[in-house]
């Protein structure tokens, strides 16, 4: 599996060009491409910029040598490369396992081209099939939104944290929901819904926004486009 992620991440390498702003994604796919550029930045001596979407992105990119800017000195995002959970044959996505969905939906619905990186295992045939849906909510309102999930025949827990006492929380200081539908039939539709929710901040549906899949395969890399 290692194997394919450093494969993806080396051919989204080939979309990165001298003088770009780049938006860094969260996760362990894209921690191999960080990796990677920042080798290249160093090595072609290129005037690359990234925004990171969390501090584990942010981090990976200074040890890597990328310099970093805020999202608000930037005029515009060329490309953002970014994992994903899920992807359905639309190319619809579910982000948001490493918690940092909020950055990431704002850093990825604003680049010019949106990349996703994964390997072969994240291709369903709908969203939902596999992985849950992950709800920012804010902190006090989460219990009143895991009952209004009912409406949307969606289960949802409360995401707790492994190496800490209590729930997971967000760079943001926010709770994690992750919802289980029995199936998304409208990507878009949902994503809309949930937000509209009092309380909740973002949603991992991200829907009608990739515009490239590299996908790592066993026989090579696959690229899908919108």
């Amino acid at each position: 599996m290692e194997k394919l992620k450093k494969m993806v991440a080396r051919e989204a390498l080939k979309y990165i060009e001298d003088g770009m702003i780049v938006g860094l994604g969260t996760g362990s796919t894209t921690a191999h491409f960080i990796q990677l550029l920042g080798k290249l930045v160093m090595e072609e001596e290129l005037e690359i910029y990234g925004i990171p979407t969390s501090y584990q992105a942010k981090l990976l990119a200074l040890e890597s040598g990328i310099p970093i800017i805020d999202l608000d000195e930037a005029d515009a995002i060329d490309v953002a490369i970014d994992g994903a959970d899920e992807v359905d044959p639309d190319l619809n996505l579910i982000k948001g396992r490493g918690a940092a969905l909020t950055m990431e939906k704002i850093i990825d619905y604003r680049a010019g081209t949106f990349i996703v990186l994964v390997d072969e295992s994240k291709l369903v045939d709908y969203l939902g099939q596999k992985m849950p849906v992950p709800i920012e909510v804010i902190p006090a309102a989460w219990r009143v939104i895991k009952e209004e999930l009912e409406v949307f025949n969606a289960t949802a827990e409360l995401r707790i944290a492994k190496n800490k006492d209590g729930p997971v929380v967000t760079e943001n200081g926010n709770f994690i929901l992750d919802a289980k539908f029995e199936r998304i039939e409208d990507p878009l539709d949902i994503e809309i819904e949930l937000n509209n929710i009092p309380g909740v901040v973002e949603n991992g549906i991200f829907a009608d926004i990739a515009d490239i899949v590299l996908v790592g395969t066993k026989e090579g890399v696959k690229k899908l486009e919108r």
